[in-house]
């Protein structure tokens, strides 16, 4: 289903009231989307600076610590800025944190193999 970005107005030009709320309501997602993406890259950020991981490996931490949690991705990083700023996290999570850290901080130790 493809739905058109350019608002229907009613005869008199205004917009209609469907079209009102489904701009709304996507409004609402947006804004979703963008503190969610702001909590995660914040969330990296701690990672990167506390354990010295890439930002990439920063960014693998949290998605295995989410996938092996059943948690979303941005409850993960959640958690872990309040953490960064020392409070506790939540046991699940500060086990697989701890596993998926040590993971990616062998990966980044380990001399690159040569190829040839």
């Amino acid at each position: 289903m493809t739905t058109s970005r350019v608002p229907r107005l009613s005869p008199d030009g205004t917009r209609d009231d469907a079209t009102n709320a489904r701009l709304e309501q996507e409004n609402e997602q947006l804004r979703h989307a963008v503190d969610s993406h702001a909590r995660v890259d914040q969330a990296i950020g701690a990672l990167v600076t506390i354990y010295q991981l890439a930002p990439a490996a920063g960014f693998d931490v949290l998605r295995e610590v989410s996938q092996h949690t059943n948690t979303k991705l941005h409850t993960v990083a959640g958690t872990v800025i309040p953490w960064a700023l020392g409070q506790p996290l939540p046991e699940p999570v500060g086990r697989e944190l701890d596993a998926a850290v040590q993971r990616h901080s062998r990966r980044q130790d380990a001399p690159d193999e040569e190829v040839g």
